[in-house]
């Protein structure tokens, strides 16, 4: 969990940021989870267009999302989450709080 100090710089950070993939009316497949997962392994902050055509409410969808991913839901601005992990790896600049 975040302090709303932590959240809003993430924001700011994913501000900038184009999004790097869509959940569309295929909704989240297995595919999509890896992709994901391993985007948010070498940058730790994301951010995904959740489309009308899934079917879902885009803060549930974002939701099931985070679940999946194991990461941290950031916001969910209209039809845009943003999603946080602290990455893994050796030798990484990691995201400063």
């Amino acid at each position: 969990m975040f302090t709303s100090k932590q959240r809003a710089k993430l924001r700011s950070l994913a501000s900038t940021m184009r999004p790097i993939a869509q959940v569309g009316k295929e909704g989240i497949s297995e595919n999509l989870v890896n992709g994901l997962s391993d985007a948010l392994e070498a940058h730790e902050l994301i951010k995904v267009t959740l489309l009308p055509s899934s079917g879902e409410d885009g803060e549930n969808l974002a939701m099931n999302l985070a679940d999946l991913l194991h990461a941290e839901l950031v916001a969910v601005i209209g039809r845009k989450a943003v999603f946080y992990r602290r990455s893994e790896r050796e030798n990484f600049e990691h995201i400063a709080f």
